[in-house]
């Protein structure tokens, strides 16, 4: 069963965080355990304490969804030892329809490939070389359903030799002359006399009894009967062979199951085989991969929480299936291959969206997961102080504290004095809850970090603009933000580097002197600032 992944956006705050482990709380109660919450970056302080509050995990951390090998539905055929008979291995390509299979070692790691090919290969090629080495003998009496006659076989583990008819003629004839042969007769006294004289190899008898006499004689050569005729023997003489002797082991192609299928499909374009192992992390051998299973990959699918724009999503989302989109902010530019279901609200938290689908389906969230949803709408709506915060978040908030039973102001609190850190690099800070616009052909990026102590956060704005200085070279971007919304203020003390004309012109900033203003009772970055950034390009 796929897992499907719910996951906020980049830089995740506190409402995406608690949003996206709230709506697979939902989804996983109501009977489907496909949903697992997960996370797109590093947990913020001010999320951090939110979870340590209530005494939960962060989310599983997610780097992106492309396509991998162990998304795609490959065979997972026999894997054969190197000492397997090329008889075995035919019949097993011939019983799971497949002509390629994997060859392990003892451990499971990866020997070889043995492939349809190869065994015919080895059959035409016995053809003009009759010579065969090294056949155990326990495989060639596995394969001729055979068993050894005489005392003298019974010491012999190896049998080498060029394979000969012996058809009925005069001693004199003999097609064979020295003991470096296995010869195959029937009812032939004279012949296997003669073969016994001359200590061939093996002599192999086909369909036919052999004296006592000829048995107890002093040979080295190992008798075995078969009940197979001399032609079909000679060919399964061949096939008992190892398939170490015929098998692909030297420059061999193989993928592993956390291999990107982009990636996969370069390498499979520069090679010419039918198809390739597929290891584990431990380099076991877990399946085989054709060329085939590249043709309709089973994507990885996916629900989006607290976002509905491309710049903001989960890296290789392209390649993934989205089937929901739960959020409260503008529609953006993300599209789907198919119709899905989308939730868009006007309130101020995700969070609040989830609550009340909650209460839509009946079901009583539990104490932990009220009080991380109480939180996460005191989070995102400033202790109800934004722009964008409604009558219905302050009733939700309200709503999950009391089944939680914690104080929404106790709340605040602890969230507002976690956000700023002494120990932190401002380079952490402007990226804990940092977002990338597109805007009529702008590229602009966004950070927020909201406390209820500005001014030790100003202490250090020559290092804040620095480092946004720096995030727009890398980036390319025409302006970077940074809002240090203060909660105690009512307002935003609002960092700037970039296209200065049009943010103070945005702003109605008269002065851009030490590129810092104070905006009094802004709050929202997703109601006050972007608005009036867009409105200004038209």
């Amino acid at each position: 069963m796929d897992t499907i992944y719910i996951t906020g956006h980049r830089n995740p705050d506190t409402d995406s965080i608690v949003s996206a482990m709230a709506y697979a709380a939902l989804k996983n109660a109501l009977g489907d355990r496909r949903y697992q919450a997960a996370r797109l970056g590093q947990i913020s302080d001010e999320t951090q304490a939110v979870l340590e509050r209530f005494g939960v995990k962060p989310p599983q951390l997610i780097t992106n969804l492309r396509t991998q090998v162990q998304d795609l539905d490959y065979d997972t055929p026999p894997i054969l030892s190197p000492a397997a008979t090329i008889s075995r291995a035919w019949q097993t390509m011939q019983s799971d329809q497949i002509s390629v299979l994997p060859v392990g070692n003892e451990d499971g790691t990866l020997y070889g490939t043995i492939s349809a090919g190869d065994v015919a290969s080895s059959d035409v090629a016995s053809v003009g070389d009759p010579y065969i080495t090294g056949i155990p003998v326990y495989n060639l009496l596995s394969v001729l359903e055979g068993r050894i006659l005489n005392k003298s076989g019974e010491m012999k583990d190896v049998i080498s030799g060029e394979v000969t008819i012996a058809l009925p003629t005069g001693r004199e004839n003999l097609i064979f002359s020295k003991p470096d042969s296995i010869v195959i007769c029937g009812n032939q006294p004279d012949m296997i006399e003669r073969a016994l004289e001359l200590n061939v190899n093996c002599v192999i008898v086909c369909q036919a009894e052999v004296c006592q006499e000829l048995l107890e004689k002093e040979t080295e050569t190992c008798i075995v009967s078969t009940p197979f005729d001399a032609y079909r023997a000679v060919r399964l003489i061949c096939q008992a062979l190892p398939i170490s002797g015929i098998c692909k082991s030297e420059d061999l192609v193989y993928f592993h199951l956390e291999d990107y299928i982009d990636d996969v499909q370069n390498k499979v374009l520069e090679s010419r085989f039918r198809a390739y192992p597929i290891l584990d992390e431990n380099e076991h051998v877990v399946g085989m991969l054709s060329r085939f299973h590249l043709l309709r990959p089973r994507r990885k699918q996916v629900i989006l929480m607290d976002h509905n724009e491309r710049a903001q999503s989960v890296a290789g989302l392209e390649q993934a299936e989205i089937l929901e989109i739960v959020d409260h902010h503008r529609l953006a530019d993300i599209e789907t291959k198919n119709p899905i279901y989308v939730r868009n609200e006007p309130v101020g938290s995700t969070a609040t969206i989830v609550a009340g689908m909650y209460q839509e389906k009946g079901l009583m969230p539990t104490e932990t997961m009220a009080g991380l949803m109480a939180a996460a709408i005191v989070s995102d709506t400033v202790m109800f102080k934004s722009p964008t915060c409604t009558q219905r978040d302050i009733d939700v908030a309200n709503r999950m504290a009391r089944i939680a039973n914690v104080s929404l102001e106790e709340l605040g609190q602890a969230i507002f004095s976690a956000t700023c850190s002494d120990d932190k690099t401002v380079e952490a800070m402007l990226g804990t809850d940092y977002k990338e616009f597109h805007i009529a052909g702008h590229n602009l990026a966004v950070s927020q970090i909201t406390c209820m102590d500005s001014e030790r956060l100003l202490k250090r704005t020559d290092e804040f603009l620095e480092a946004m200085r720096e995030n727009r070279r890398k980036n390319k971007l025409d302006m970077v933000l940074l809002m240090i919304t203060d909660v105690l203020l009512d307002g935003t003390q609002l960092l700037f580097v970039g296209d200065e004309d049009n943010i103070c012109q945005a702003f109605h900033i008269r002065s851009k002197e030490g590129n810092c203003a104070f905006l009094p009772k802004i709050l929202s970055r997703k109601k006050q600032v972007i608005p009036m950034l867009t409105s200004l390009w038209g």
